[in-house]
C-alpha cells in the first residue's frame, strides 16, 4: 500500500465463467453480444467448493477479477507475465477505488488503455486509450473527467468474463463486443460490432492521450497518421513517476475512412442531420501535437470486425514498432491470445496444486498476481528510458522495472527465488542496471523513473538474499559481491533521509522526520543484510559495522508499555501516547502495534526486551486481541494528531493488520516463543477469512504481488519471516499437495496429511523422511528437492 509518499525517499469466479462458456456452447451462441468460448477440458464446474481437484490445467482457475472490489486495487485486463503492457477497461473515474482503472461496483466503462499497476495506492498510468464508439454517443459526467461529461457505456458483469491473458466485455450503449489479450510488449484489441440496420451506424474508435485520473497528468502528447491502417505518437505525463514517457505504434485490420481531430475534453462535432462531421482521410491533417491530443476515427460500416494492435516503447515510436515486428505483425488475435493463455500456462505450472476448488482459484489466482511485477521494460532490442531521462541498453538481460519493494522484499522476491532463475536474475540485474545509472540502488523505481516511495533501502535484502543463495550468478562472484555490497553501503551511509541521525544516534528522532520509528526499525533490517552479505564475503570490519547497527532497533522500545515509541533528540519518549490510534508522524502507514513487532532479524533479542517467552506472547495475543479504534471513540490520550487508522488500511484481526504489509510477518513470531499452535491457527484463519474468490477477495492492496506471496507461502505451509537468513518458519498448509518444478531441476511435494478445514494444527514435520524437529527448514534444505510432509491433527500440540 503506498499512501505515503517518501520526500526523502455480484462474483464471477472461475466456476461462474466456465458455466457460461458451457452454456454459450450449448444454446450456440455466436453473436458479437456474447462469443462462444472454448469448453473446459477439465470438468471443475458441477464439482463442489469442499471437493478436493487436482489442477490438471492452471488456467482454470484463474479469476483476474479477484482484487477488483474491496481493498485489491488489481486490474481485470489482458497481460503476460511480466509483460510490458496491461490492456485493461477504465470506468472514467478519479478517487482511491479507481486506483487500477477499474472498480468492480462500477457499471460504466470508458476506455481501454494499455499501462496499469497492480495493488497499488498510487492511481498512475492509464496510458493510450481506446474507445470502440457508435452514434449517437453517450456522455457522463464522472469526478475527474472533463466538464462536458467523459464518453462511456454501460457494462454488466453477465456479459464480461476475465481469464488469464484475456479479457471480454459487451457494451450496449454501442452495440460492440471488446476483446482483448497481449504479448509482451503489445496489446491486442477485437471490437466486433453488431450489424444494425440504422443511419449513422458506421464503426468509430476514438484514441483519447489526454485521458489522465488520479495521480497521472498528460504534459505532452502527439498522434501521427501513417497510412489508413497505421498510427503512431506518444504520450508524455507526471503523476507518481514524475516524467513518463511512452511511445506507441498501433496498426488497424481495416482502412481508416475519415477522422476527426479533437482535444481530449472536446466534444465530438456532428452534422446538422445527426451525423459526424469528419474529413477523409486523403484530405485531412496527418499529425497533431499538444498537451492532450485526441483522434475520432471511422470505418466503413461493412467493417463491423476490427482489430487494433499497438505496441509500446519508453524510447521511439520507431521502436514500438519493431517491438510489434518482434511478435509477428501478422499474428491474429486468437493466435496472439493462444500464446499469451500458453505463456500463463507455463508460469503457472511450475506449481500444481491439489485442494478444494476455492482454494485452488486462490492459489492459482495468487501465482497470477505474484508474475505481474516486476515487469519487462526494456524494447526487443534491449533499450530503455533510464532514470537520468537517457536511453540506455542492455544486450546480456531484459530491463524490468516496477520494483514496489518496500512491499514485496518481505515475501515476492522470496517466493521468485524458487523458481525460474534466468528471469529472476534479469529482475535483480535490473536493480544493478538502476544504480550504475543513477548512482543509487532504487527505493521504488516506476516507468524508468525513482519515485523516493516509502522507506528503507530495501534493493538491499533482495539482492542480498539472491546472492547468497546463488541466484545472482557472475564468472566472478566475489567481485559481483563486492559491487552489490559497495552500493548497499552507499545507501546506508547517505546524508538524507534520517540517516545522517540514525548513523549519530542509532534512530531518527520524531522532530527531523516523519515515519521516525518505522525508518529507524526497517534501516535496522536492511543494515542486517548487509551484515550477511559482509560475513560471507569476509569483510569482517564491514560486518562488525552492520550488525551494530543492525540492533538500533533498541533504542525505540519503551521497555514501560512494550511499544516502539517515537523520540526525541535527548532520548525522551513523545508525549502523549496512545498504542491504538494513528500517528502517521511516528509510523508509516501502521501504529505502534503493527511496527512494534518489527524485527524481524532478531526476534530472540526482542523477545528478551519483552522479558522472556510468556510475556512476548502475552503480547501477541494483546495485539490479536485488542480492537482497533474508530473514528466515533476517542481515547483519554489522544490528540490531535493521534487519530483512527484511515479506511485503507485494513485486514484487521484486532490490532494485527494484514491489509498492510508492516505486520505480515507477526502471526509466524508465536513459533519464535515456544507457541507453534498460535501460528498453526492463526496462519490458517488469515487464509480463511482474509483472503476468497469474490472481487473483494483480497483484504488490502494486492501491492505489486506482496498480498499474493504471503497467501502462496503459507498455504504451502512455511513464510521466510528474515528473507536474508535463508530460513523458513514453519506454519500450517492449507494445501493438501503441492509439486513445485525448483528452478534447479529438481522437484519439491508438500504434501499435509489428514488435511481438512478443521484440521489446523501440525502434529509432525518430515523432510525427506526425517523429522523437522524445530520450527524451521532451510531453502538449501527445500532445494534439493525431495518431500516436505504435514501430518495434520484437530488438536493443538
Amino acid at each position: 500500500m503506498h499512501n505515503c509518499h517518501n520526500d526523502s525517499a455480484k462474483v464471477v469466479s472461475a466456476k461462474a465463467i466456465a458455466v457460461l462458456a458451457s452454456l454459450l456452447l450449448m444454446v450456440g451462441v455466436t453473436s458479437c453480444s456474447q462469443p462462444a468460448q472454448q469448453a473446459p477440458q477439465q470438468a471443475t464446474a458441477n464439482n463442489s467448493a469442499d471437493e478436493v481437484l487436482t489442477a490438471t490445467d492452471p488456467l482454470l482457475f484463474v479469476d483476474p477479477l479477484i482484487g477488483t472490489d474491496g481493498k485489491g486495487k488489481t486490474y481485470p485486463g489482458a497481460t503476460v507475465p511480466y509483460g510490458m503492457v496491461q490492456l485493461s477497461p477504465d470506468n472514467g473515474r478519479t478517487g482511491w477505488d479507481w486506483i487500477a482503472g477499474y472498480f468492480y461496483p462500477d457499471t460504466i466503462i470508458a476506455g481501454f488503455s494499455h499501462t496499469h499497476l497492480s495493488g497499488t495506492g498510487a492511481g498512475d498510468l492509464y496510458d493510450i486509450s481506446f474507445m470502440p464508439l457508435r452514434l449517437p454517443l453517450k456522455r457522463e459526467k464522472t469526478d475527474g473527467g472533463p466538464a462536458a461529461g467523459t464518453l462511456v457505456s454501460s457494462f454488466s458483469h453477465q456479459q464480461e468474463q476475465a481469464q488469464a491473458g484475456y479479457y471480454q466485455v459487451y457494451l450496449p450503449d454501442y452495440r460492440v463486443n471488446v476483446e482483448l489479450t497481449a504479448g509482451l510488449r503489445t496489446g491486442y484489441q477485437r471490437y466486433r460490432f453488431d450489424e444494425i440496420q440504422a443511419a449513422n451506424s458506421a464503426p468509430l474508435i476514438r484514441l483519447d492521450l489526454g485521458y489522465s485520473r488520479n495521480w497521472d497528468k498528460t504534459t505532452a502528447s502527439a498522434i501521427r497518421i501513417i497510412d489508413a491502417y497505421s498510427i503512431e505518437g506518444y504520450r508524455y505525463s507526471s503523476g507518481w513517476a514524475p516524467k513518463q514517457k511512452v511511445y506507441f505504434y498501433t496498426k488497424f485490420s481495416k482502412p481508416i475512412s475519415s477522422l476527426q481531430w479533437q482535444l481530449a475534453c472536446d466534444t465530438e462535432q456532428l452534422q446538422a442531420d445527426g451525423s459526424l462531421s469528419t474529413v477523409e482521410l486523403s484530405a485531412a491533417a496527418k499529425q497533431q501535437q499538444g498537451v492532450a491530443v485526441a483522434l475520432l476515427l471511422q470505418f466503413a460500416t461493412a467493417h463491423r470486425d476490427i482489430t487494433v494492435r499497438t505496441a509500446l516503447s519508453s524510447v521511439s515510436s520507431d521502436n514500438a514498432r519493431q517491438n510489434l515486428l518482434a511478435e509477428g505483425e501478422a499474428l491474429s488475435f486468437d493466435e496472439v491470445k493462444q500464446q499469451a493463455q500458453q505463456a500463463w500456462r507455463t508460469e503457472l505450472s511450475q506449481v500444481q496444486v491439489t485442494a478444494s476448488r476455492d482454494n485452488l482459484i486462490q492459489f492459482y489466482t495468487a501465482l497470477y498476481h505474484s508474475a505481474l511485477a516486476p515487469r519487462v521494460f526494456a524494447d526487443s532490442d534491449g533499450r530503455f528510458l533510464g532514470p537520468d531521462g537517457q536511453v540506455h541498453q542492455r544486450t546480456d538481460h531484459t530491463h524490468h522495472d516496477f520494483f514496489s519493494l518496500w512491499d514485496t522484499f518481505r515475501a515476492l522476491h522470496p517466493w521468485k527465488t524458487l523458481f525460474n532463475p534466468e528471469r529472476n536474475q534479469q529482475q535483480l540485474l535490473s536493480l544493478l542496471d538502476h544504480a550504475e545509472i543513477s548512482g543509487l540502488l532504487p527505493v521504488w523505481n516506476f516507468q524508468g523513473n525513482e519515485t523516493d516511495m516509502m522507506l528503507g533501502y530495501h534493493a538491499v535484502p533482495v539482492l542480498v538474499d539472491n546472492y547468497l543463495k546463488g541466484h545472482l550468478t557472475s564468472k566472478q562472484p566475489q567481485e559481483l559481491g563486492d559491487k552489490i555490497l559497495q552500493l548497499a553501503v552507499k545507501s546506508a551511509k547517505q546524508q538524507a533521509f534520517g540517516l545522517q541521525s540514525y548513523q549519530q544516534l542509532g534512530y531518527v528522532p520524531y522532530a527531523e522526520r516523519k515515519w521516525n520509528v518505522a525508518l529507524t526499525l526497517e534501516y535496522a533490517y536492511d543494515d542486517w543484510a548487509i551484515a550477511r552479505l559482509a560475513e560471507h564475503l569476509g569483510k569482517t570490519d564491514i560486518a562488525a559495522e552492520f550488525r551494530a547497527r543492525s540492533q538500533n532497533y533498541h533504542q525505540h522500545f519503551d521497555t514501560t508499555t512494550g511499544f516502539m515509541r517515537a523520540k526525541d533528540g535527548a532520548g525522551k519518549f513523545r508525549m502523549p501516547f496512545d498504542p491504538n490510534a494513528y500517528h502517521p508522524e511516528d509510523y508509516c502507514e501502521a501504529n505502534a502495534w503493527q511496527y512494534s513487532f518489527f524485527v524481524p532479524h532478531d526476534v530472540p533479542g526482542l523477545i528478551a526486551l519483552y522479558g522472556g517467552p510468556a510475556a512476548f506472547t502475552a503480547k501477541l495475543d494483546q495485539m490479536f486481541s485488542t480492537a482497533q479504534l474508530i473514528s466515533s471513540q476517542t481515547s483519554a490520550s489522544q490528540t490531535s494528531s493521534a487519530q483512527p487508522l484511515p479506511e485503507w488500511i485494513s485486514g484487521y484481526i484486532g490490532q494485527y493488520v494484514h491489509g498492510n504489509e508492516p505486520s505480515h510477518h507477526v502471526p509466524y513470531l508465536y513459533q519464535y516463543a515456544g507457541k507453534p499452535a498460535k501460528t498453526q491457527a492463526l496462519v490458517r484463519r488469515i487464509m480463511h477469512e482474509l483472503y476468497s474468490t469474490k472481487p473483494d477477495g483480497l483484504a488490502g492492496n494486492e501491492d505489486a504481488g506482496q498480498m499474493s506471496a504471503w497467501y502462496l507461502f503459507s498455504a504451502l505451509g512455511f513464510y521466510p519471516v528474515d528473507p536474508v537468513s535463508g530460513e523458513y518458519v514453519l506454519g500450517s498448509p492449507e494445501v493438501h499437495q503441492a509439486i513445485l518444478q525448483l528452478g534447479n531441476g529438481k522437484q519439491l511435494t508438500v504434501k499435509a496429511l489428514n488435511q481438512s478445514p478443521q484440521h489446523l494444527y501440525v502434529k509432525a514435520v518430515t523432510f525427506n523422511g526425517t523429522p523437522v524437529t524445530g520450527f524451521t527448514i532451510s531453502h538449501q534444505q527445500l532445494m534439493q528437492g525431495g518431500e516436505l510432509i504435514f501430518t495434520m491433527s484437530e488438536q493443538a500440540p
